[in-house]
């Protein structure tokens, strides 16, 4: 690729033809927007952060550590330890060593990604599926295989089969099991042990992107795909930006301990490591027991506004779409009828002070032009319902 203007030409890599810019980042501003109503972000609740309790645990650490919390530092090894007997509460035999401190899931994902898959290679996603696994995938110049996925169970599996019996075999797969971004949908366990055995039957590595599942707040807990993974395929990802605060910027891997070397030089050739302040105030508000707490509020604020949201569309758009219902996580995924196209509807929906995420952003290889991605947690309820409202008005005009 060659670019340039009237004094300077630059060739530049692959990467940057096969690499998208995520539509996330454009639209996240329309959240700020005070005059707008967004149900585009994929923010939590800014009220309900912990704001007190992470400038306590903060304190404490330059109180304790002084300079150390400021200098490079190994991986904090009371926060791998953590996490390894988090992992271990989920069902899944951990230790220490096989956990890799990362900055959030997404650097997870290009971590294992640069570890397993060359331009050209073969992997297999869901056919809609968040921008950022599309990144580490068709972004890095792959063939990209996709599946559908269930409304109410998830990932297909006999896809996922056929999709394993490709030749060249692919090189990795990505499933996100708990509140899928976008669909909002959860894989059953059932499907999560047949996964596992698949990888493990067609030698597949796959990466299990699991940042929403502690964001449940109805049902049962369902176990990781790590669970059942018995052949040592399966690459697990966790985030605290997700179960903490989105500026935590920190998340894990849980990994085969013989590949955390070879993930550590990756990593170095990135930004070498997380901020050693970050993991040590991180470690310290996990110690002293105030996750739960957070957790507990947050689901609760989410789930009162996912029902504001389900009560909205069934008030407003029930004769014109159909949406998943989510019991944890942050989205709804709405499919209105196939002559409307959300792309188009946008820039009106925007003039009525409301915005949403046209569902095609998220579509692998095209399609889903009619549906859109709706995030609840974010706004109040009597924002959420005013914003459906305008949505509502914005279809209806279109018809």
């Amino acid at each position: 690729m060659i670019i340039g203007d009237l004094n300077t030409t630059f060739t530049l890599s692959s990467e940057t033809t096969y690499l998208k810019r995520s539509v996330m980042r454009d639209l996240l501003k329309l959240a700020v927007d005070p005059d707008i109503i967004s149900l585009a972000g994929g923010l939590p609740a800014s009220e309900y952060l912990p704001v007190d309790e992470f400038r306590e645990c903060m304190d404490a650490v330059l109180l304790r550590d002084g300079s150390r919390a400021l200098q490079y530092s190994p991986q904090w090894m009371p926060l791998r330890e953590w996490i390894a007997t988090y992992m271990q509460s989920l069902g899944v035999p951990c230790t220490a060593e096989q956990v890799f401190i990362t900055n959030g899931s997404q650097q997870g994902l290009a971590l294992v990604s640069r570890l397993l898959l060359d331009s050209g290679q073969v992997a297999v996603t869901e056919a809609v599926v968040f921008t950022g696994i599309q990144q580490v995938t068709a972004g890095r110049g792959a063939k990209v295989l996709t599946i559908p996925t269930d409304s109410r169970t998830g990932a297909d599996m006999d896809a996922l089969e056929e999709a394993f019996q490709h030749y060249p075999k692919p090189r990795l797969a990505v499933l996100v099991p708990d509140f899928h971004n976008p669909l909002g949908v959860s894989l059953t366990e059932e499907k999560r042990a047949q996964a596992a055995s698949l990888a493990a039957e067609y030698g597949v590595p796959l990466i299990e992107d699991d940042p929403y599942s502690p964001l449940r707040f109805e049902g049962d807990p369902l176990p990781p795909i790590k669970t059942f993974d018995e052949g040592g395929y399966v690459f697990y990802l966790g985030s605290f930006s997700k179960m903490l605060a989105p500026a935590m910027r920190l998340g894990w891997m849980v990994a085969p301990a013989d590949l955390i070397p070879r993930i550590t030089v990756l990593r170095e050739s990135i930004d070498l490591e997380s901020s050693t302040l970050m993991q040590r105030t991180v470690c310290e508000f996990l110690s002293r027991g105030l996750l739960e707490v957070h957790l507990r509020r947050m689901n609760q604020v989410n789930k009162e506004r996912c029902a504001a949201l389900l009560d909205a569309l069934q008030t407003h758009l029930g004769d014109l779409a159909v949406w998943t219902v989510p019991t944890g996580g942050l989205f709804s995924w709405v499919t209105l009828h196939d002559n409307l196209n959300t792309w188009e509807l946008f820039e009106e929906a925007v003039k009525q002070k409301v915005a949403y995420i046209p569902g095609a952003a998220f579509a692998v290889h095209g399609g889903f032009e009619n549906t859109m991605r709706l995030n609840f947690s974010n706004v109040k309820p009597d924002a959420i319902r005013e914003g459906v409202a305008r949505l509502a008005q914005v279809v209806r005009q279109s018809l």
